[in-house]
């Protein structure tokens, strides 16, 4: 009973994936606009900044449309299918769970944030336009 529940879901995400990414293509919003100068700025700070996701992952989704709404421009690493990505996620966050950002801070020390609506909410604080 338990490989057939199993298999139904494999399918059921099989079916469902192209549909939540044409979904986010459509929904994306577009990003704020700001001065050239302030935009490298904000370019510069996100260059410290790394997203691990799976590609139909809701949560995912959630954070990349905060992201592009943003106009920020933060590396996603793939931690489904590169497994040199899933054991960086794993090292150095401690656990496989997406979305998650990598925060390089400028003293060198490394932080991992957990939860969609965390990632989101920290984002927003530092990258908001006022």
């Amino acid at each position: 009973m338990r490989v057939i529940i199993r298999y139904f879901f494999r399918a059921l995400r099989l079916i469902l994936t192209p549909f939540m990414l044409l979904s986010e293509k459509l929904s994306t919003p577009q990003g704020v606009t700001r001065a050239a100068d302030e935009q490298a700025l904000v370019d510069e700070t996100s260059k410290n900044l790394a997203l691990y996701q799976f590609s139909a992952c809701p949560f995912c989704i959630k954070v990349r449309k905060e992201i592009a709404r943003l106009g920020l421009t933060i590396e996603t690493r793939d931690a489904q299918h590169d497994q040199r990505h899933r054991a960086d996620l794993e090292a150095g966050g401690g656990r496989i769970k997406v979305p998650c950002l990598k925060i390089l801070q400028d003293d060198g020390s490394v932080s991992w944030l957990y939860e969609s609506d965390d990632i989101k909410a920290w984002l927003q604080e530092r990258f908001e336009p006022a």
